[in-house]
């Protein structure tokens, strides 16, 4: 008779594939000398992050992370059949795979319209909405329809303003996990996605899509308004709100309107006084990551953006989109009161206002008002008494770059 034996355990992870298993396996001979496995734990399996969709493309990917999570659920199934019936652990996965292989090979339903091959009649179905448009997830506080029930899930945090998951370095929150692991990466400095044709970094994967357009000179999404091109259909569809004027998103403090809802959340921070971005060389603070690393670029000197016609560069690509247009002669933004074209929308913003004779930016310490903010931020230096910019021949100080200029060019100019 065999005596009972301490339990032991065994771990093991697959080696053969590239995917995240691990399985624990007890061993236990008990009075019958029969050897038992059993399959206490699977970790890291568990269904994958629901994303928000945008394109066909996000569905696709969204199929392609169920069909992988299933390959996951049969290599488990497989594995513990295997061990079962040996009574021990391989030291190699490749029987495992061969049986993994029957399995799809029994089970494999290929789509009529693209001929892409998926592993159950569950994904086949799901993924042929791809094809069909079909959303049969309606949102229960919009008109908004979804494909699939994930993407209705973390659409209605919009609604509901749920953000479970939250920054353990700034306190941040976020209605996707993988927005969090995104947002992670502005701590720990990580740039997981290199371009190999210039080397440079980005912290996801769409940034990296969207830069390579640069060597490639692909834009693929037009504007039929101004003939203006894009990379992404969604960046089209922000700059369509500049032609209808379509403001959706207001505020509520204050009642302006914004075309754009990262707009709107931009604009609170001035209400909230929430400056969260840091420059450690200087200490200013920033309301967005975008505005430090632009920042950043003055101490560094970085310009990596040059002129095809002209030896200028520029620390971002819309300076030199914009300043390209002098050469082109380029000037999409026609306003609506008069005949007068502009180089870019903010210009045309600020002409339309001689127009309407809006002023929505008013000094905190007079009465006046002003249809620009730089025009108030250099007026509120009267009543705060800065003067930020110094002649570096004489030392006089002046509130704004036009005067210290126009001082130099007196006084100092030979």
């Amino acid at each position: 008779m065999f005596s009972e034996a301490p339990h032991n355990n065994h771990t093991f992870s697959s080696k053969c594939w590239n995917i995240p298993i691990s399985l624990q396996v007890k061993t236990s001979i008990r009075a019958s000398g029969r050897a038992e496995f059993i399959k206490e734990d699977r970790e890291k399996m568990r269904d994958p992050e629901p994303c928000r969709i945008k394109h066909t493309e996000d569905t696709e990917q969204q199929t392609e992370l169920i069909e992988e999570n299933e390959e996951n659920e049969e290599l488990n199934e497989v594995e513990g059949i295997n061990h079962f019936r040996t009574g021990e652990i391989p030291s190699s996965c490749s029987q495992t795979q061969k049986d993994l292989k029957k399995r799809r090979a029994k089970k494999s339903f290929t789509c009529t319209q693209c001929g892409k091959r998926l592993t159950s009649k569950h994904h086949l179905e799901f993924h042929m909405r791809v094809h069909t448009g079909e959303k049969p997830y309606k949102c229960s506080h919009c008109d908004k329809r979804f494909n699939h029930s994930g993407a209705l899930k973390t659409h209605e945090r919009i609604h509901t303003g749920e953000k479970p998951f939250t920054c353990d370095q700034c306190g941040k929150s976020f209605t996707q996990k993988g927005d969090l692991t995104t947002h992670m990466r502005v701590h720990t400095g990580e740039k997981p996605f290199t371009c190999d044709q210039c080397g440079k970094s980005f912290t996801h994967s769409s940034h990296l899509k969207d830069h390579m357009n640069i060597h490639t000179g692909e834009k693929l999404y037009t504007c039929d308004q101004c003939g203006k091109t894009f990379l992404r259909a969604s960046v089209l569809k922000k700059h369509l709100k500049v032609h209808t004027k379509e403001k959706p998103h207001s505020c509520h403090l204050c009642g302006k309107s914004f075309s754009h809802l990262q707009s709107l959340k931009e604009h609170l921070k001035i209400h909230t006084g929430v400056r969260e971005y840091m420059c450690f060389v200087c200490e200013k603070t920033f309301s967005s990551v975008k505005c430090l690393k632009l920042h950043q670029m003055i101490h560094t000197g970085e310009k990596p953006y040059k002129c095809s016609h002209c030896d200028k560069r520029f620390i971002h690509s819309g300076a030199l989109k914009t300043h390209e247009m002098i050469h082109t002669g380029e000037k999409p933004y026609k306003c609506s009161h008069c005949d007068k074209r502009l180089i870019h929308s903010g210009a045309l913003k600020t002409h339309e206002m001689i127009h309407t004779g809006e002023k929505p930016y008013k000094c905190s310490h007079c009465d006046k008002r002003f249809s620009r903010s730089s025009t108030l931020k250099i007026h509120e230096r009267i009543h705060t008494g800065e003067k930020p910019y110094h002649c570096t021949a004489c030392g006089k100080c002046f509130n704004n770059s036009s005067a210290l200029h126009r001082h130099i060019k007196n006084n100092h100019s030979k």
